[in-house]
């Protein structure tokens, strides 16, 4: 066991005091794992739109002070009461959702929506206790989706950590945590495209370009890009995409024009921009008959899908997907190996660096647009 098991660690961590003002790099305690919980050393962590999402807190109710990240890789420090799986110098990814192994989700082969640990974006506490493990002179600081990686050490449940390949370099695999193998698994587990088929996928920032790896790697033959922003275009060439399509080019439906383009409809969608209009779109352009269209993006919580039902009649699927269908544990890390065995590449995913105290320069990278992930070193 490590020596600092089973003590409390004071350590640095980029705390978020309130909405929209930038993080301040503070010294934070994190206590000792409880009962089915692990305590990470955070080595590598990476700024995803859902950390700027919950940091603005424009759209919901969010918790303040915590400490946002959920996209990360680490070693593990120590373990709590009845952790058996995961032991002290493990190489690890914390995953905002889990796999507690008992619920009717986790022993379906088809769901990966654990009745446990399914991501909650508005509990900044332990599941054990209700309380946090961080705090500040005795005030607590509050956790998010369960990982809170912006910070050198992180308490996590055991069931949200994949032990993985301690070869892997967790400067490039911690970008697997979260928005690659969400946009990967949607296309390889969940639209299945085969091989020389047509793949249109909408959105082409990080989730939507793995969306596309994923097309790749499933062998189609033709993958169309679909964004608003052209020079997202070249970067997406990268990742498969063979063609480009920017609705504001256009004076019809994008949905019309992908039809025209493929003889009636591309075989399969992935939507991966949580824009109401973009899901009708790509559930319309799939082909009559067999299309399947996969939906990735969150939409706003007053959006409503409307399409005609004939859609449906005439042999057209609709699909939704949560983390790409991966179990984090039993999945997470066989897409590393992927990885380790060059069929994934993820360092195309990866456009900036920046240390820890520079972290908020992370953030102003994503709200201008600019890159796909930018790694945070922890050290």
């Amino acid at each position: 066991m490590s020596s600092t098991a089973g003590q409390v660690i004071k350590c640095k961590a980029a705390v978020a005091w309130e909405p929209g003002k930038p993080l301040v790099i503070e010294e934070v305690e994190v206590a000792p794992p409880q009962k089915t919980e692990v305590r990470l050393k955070i080595l590598f962590t990476s700024l995803c739109h859902t950390d700027v999402y919950f940091w603005e807190a424009k759209a919901q109710d969010s918790v303040f002070p915590r400490i946002l990240g959920h996209e990360a890789a680490g070693i593990v420090e120590s373990v709590g009461e009845g952790v058996t799986e995961l032991a002290p110098g493990d190489h690890v990814l914390p995953v905002f959702t889990g796999e507690c192994g008992e619920c009717a989700h986790c022993k379906s082969e088809e769901s990966n929506m654990c009745s446990l640990l399914r991501i909650n974006t508005e509990r900044g506490v332990m599941l054990n206790d209700g309380k946090t493990r961080f705090s500040i002179n005795g005030k607590p600081i509050y956790h998010f989706v369960g990982t809170s990686t912006f910070s050198e050490y992180t308490v996590v449940h055991a069931g949200c950590v994949a032990k993985i390949n301690p070869l892997a370099p967790l400067d490039k695999v911690c970008v697997l945590s979260c928005g690659i193998s969400t946009g990967l698994g949607a296309t390889l587990n969940v639209a299945k495209p085969t091989k020389g088929s047509s793949v249109a996928v909408f959105g082409l920032g990080a989730v939507g370009l793995a969306a596309a790896e994923g097309a790749r790697l499933a062998g189609a033959s033709r993958i169309i890009g679909v964004d608003l922003n052209p020079a997202r275009f070249e970067e997406a060439k990268k990742f498969g995409v063979t063609e480009f399509v920017n609705p504001k080019d256009y004076d019809k439906p994008v949905q019309e024009v992908i039809a025209e383009m493929t003889d009636g409809g591309v075989d399969r969608s992935v939507e991966c921009t949580g824009n109401v209009n973009a899901m009708i779109s790509a559930f319309e352009c799939v082909h009559d008959g067999w299309g399947v269209a996969v939906l990735v993006g969150v939409p706003h919580k007053d959006a409503v899908f409307k399409t005609h039902p004939m859609n449906f009649l005439n042999e057209r699927t609709l699909k939704g997907t949560f983390y790409g269908n991966y179990k984090p544990r039993s999945d997470l890390p066989s897409v590393v190996e992927m990885y380790m065995k060059k069929e994934l590449e993820v360092e195309k995913f990866i456009t900036h660096e920046v240390g820890f105290k520079e972290i908020n320069k992370a953030f102003e990278l994503m709200l201008k647009g600019e890159g796909l992930r930018c790694i945070i070193r922890m050290e």
